[in-house]
């Protein structure tokens, strides 16, 4: 009667560890997919520049008011007010340059540009 008992145990244990390893698998990947995106080039080069508020206005005005609005207040894409809270400054450079969130166009601005309209959004 032992065995019938110690079997069900065994099998608990081995489901709570393969989930330990489920999480610890998510969380490595996790970390890899946050270090590639920070030590891409382009993104180090981006979060080394200051950036100028009234530069990036014009840049917003140019590339991103016809569907957040003028405002950045929201339109066909979603307001922009308050999105540092919600992306991170990494999050936001990749956001703008990969168009991973169809409609949203790829966007390549040179490095300083992005720097601007970073300092813009964030003093939204």
């Amino acid at each position: 009667m032992d065995i019938q008992l110690t079997k069900p145990k065994i099998l608990v244990y081995r489901f709570i560890l393969a989930a330990f390893a489920g999480i610890l698998l998510i969380f490595a990947l996790l970390f890899a997919l946050y270090f590639t995106q920070i030590s891409d080039p382009y993104t180090q080069k981006v979060l080394a520049l200051a950036g100028d508020r009234e530069r990036g206005y014009a840049i917003f005005e140019i590339n991103c008011a016809a569907c957040h609005g003028k405002y950045a207040d929201g339109s066909v894409g979603p307001s922009l007010h308050h999105v540092p809270q919600r992306k991170s400054k990494i999050n936001l450079i990749q956001q703008v340059v990969s168009g991973r969130t169809p409609p949203m166009p790829k966007f390549q601005p040179e490095a300083q540009e992005m720097a601007d309209l970073l300092e813009y959004l964030e003093n939204l």
